[in-house]
């Protein structure tokens, strides 16, 4: 792996993971269907537990690409599913 590579996953685990955290959390309180406060609580903890998925995924991943592609694939299912369930 070159020191290319492993910045960019790095960039990937970090910023990307981060990025789909926040969606995953936003998504999961506008569309759960159970009180506010427990969607946001619930959409918080399942944010935590794919951020840290989104930094073994870079890594475990052939190619940094690979890990971009994923990690951005996964974000803009929860973009989708936020934009759907927000009141208009």
């Amino acid at each position: 792996m070159t020191p290319r590579s492993i910045t960019s996953r790095t960039l990937a685990a970090a910023l990307g993971g981060y990025a789909l955290s926040a969606l995953c959390a936003m998504a999961l309180a506008v569309i759960l269907p159970m009180p506010r406060n427990e969607a946001v609580i619930t959409g918080i903890l399942v944010a935590f537990l794919l951020c840290a998925c989104a930094a073994i995924w870079a890594f475990s991943v052939r190619s940094a690409w690979r890990a971009w592609g994923g990690i951005a694939l996964v974000s803009l299912v929860f973009g989708a599913l936020y934009l759907i369930g927000s009141p208009s």
